[in-house]
């Protein structure tokens, strides 16, 4: 990793885009190729098309009446976006008209309120996870293909309903195994399935357990055969899944609370981790941490722990929620609750304004999207209405 390494040792504010209203920005997406916008999700429940290079706001798209838990680009179509959200609505979106209504959407059974999504590599399956219905949580699958505009339910494959008991708080594909999927949920379960076996019993493949309420996974190593999982209390835990009819997953790295594994320097604090990610190139982990005022710090992950490669200042101001690492411009995006969307790039210098102040009021649409980073896992729901 040493050239990509000195990458991330040089990397500074290249440019910075001040929220114009009071939202939070919960989460971020790039297409792999063929596009130059990115698209966030924000408390607001909108999402925002942005200029790939120069940050620049370019459209959005409004539709969603409850928060948005995801968004995703088309693997196959750039021009494609999906979203998802507690509206108990998956959406498609085309990024060539911003501002027109989704071409598709995807609806279950109208009690299910959605709090995680993803779509396949070959774009052909949606999987969203529910938050808890009665006794239930469900995994809930679509054939994108199937559905138009305001069907009723239209390309609906089915549910699994057996494999978790709290809400599903987050979904991964494999990058390229279309029918390999990964859920982990507060009940402290992760999941591996393998949709080619048909029904929920037997596609089952693995169960993995992070005592705890999982926050995110991510595919990594080098064949993509290994899972890691983050909990909503900084647990972290990397599980090789090669041989998922094995007696025992192996675990790589296992830790209750990881804030624990790494000691930064100058006395910097670790409250929290953003994420994950695998960068391919590299066969590395990327970790991005972070303190609730806005310091961002970047570690190396593997099976030997954690490893500090550096830190970001002068960046944030509040708790960030999201990055992308976009190998296409060598360039790591950030977004958090302070509103701004940010762009760092080795030995940049930075193209803004002068830094507003942190945006510090708190929502219920606040309160919603925080309720699993924060609390524990018996949650107080009437927090949240």
């Amino acid at each position: 990793m040493d050239t990509l390494e000195d990458t991330f040792r040089t990397l500074s504010i290249a440019r910075r885009l001040q929220p114009s209203e009071a939202t939070y920005i919960l989460e971020l997406s790039c297409a792999s190729g063929g596009s130059d916008v990115l698209a966030v999700c924000c408390s607001d429940h909108s999402v925002h098309l942005h200029s790939r290079e120069t940050l620049r706001l370019v459209g959005d798209f409004q539709g969603h009446t409850a928060s948005v838990c995801g968004v995703r680009f088309s693997h196959l179509c750039p021009h494609l976006l999906f979203t998802g959200s507690a509206d108990g609505t998956l959406r498609c979106w085309d990024v060539r008209r911003p501002g027109s209504d989704a071409t598709q959407v995807f609806r279950s059974d109208s009690t299910h309120s959605y709090c995680s999504f993803d779509v396949s590599c070959s774009d052909r399956v949606l999987c969203a996870g529910t938050e808890q219905v009665g006794e239930d949580s469900f995994l809930v699958f679509w054939d994108a293909r199937m559905v138009q505009d305001g069907g009723e339910m239209g390309g609906l494959l089915g549910v699994y309903s057996e494999s978790h008991s709290d809400d599903i708080t987050t979904v991964q594909f494999h990058p390229w195994q279309a029918d390999r999927l990964a859920s982990g949920a507060t009940d402290g379960l992760v999941n591996v399935f393998d949709l080619s076996l048909g029904g929920e019993d037997d596609a089952l493949v693995t169960t993995c357990n992070c005592n705890s309420s999982a926050s995110s996974l991510c595919w990594t190593g080098k064949d993509l055969d290994q899972l890691l999982c983050l909990t909503h209390d900084e647990g972290l835990h990397l599980w090789d899944v090669a041989h998922p009819d094995s007696d025992d997953t192996l675990t790589l790295l296992s830790s209750a609370d990881a804030r624990t594994l790494v000691q930064l320097p100058d006395g910097a604090s670790l409250e929290y981790f953003v994420g994950g990610t695998w960068l391919s190139d590299e066969k590395r982990i990327l970790l991005v941490g972070g303190s609730n005022h806005g310091e961002l710090h970047l570690l190396d992950c593997s099976g030997r722990g954690l490893r500090f490669i550096k830190s970001l200042k002068g960046g944030h101001s509040a708790t960030v929620r999201c990055f992308q690492w976009d190998a296409i411009s060598q360039s790591l995006l950030t977004g958090g609750e302070d509103g701004q969307l940010l762009q760092w790039k080795a030995g940049a210098e930075e193209i803004s304004v002068g830094k507003k102040d942190s945006l510090k009021s708190i929502s219920s649409m606040h309160l919603k999207t925080k309720a699993h980073r924060k609390q524990a896992i018996q949650k107080d729901r009437s927090k949240l209405a």
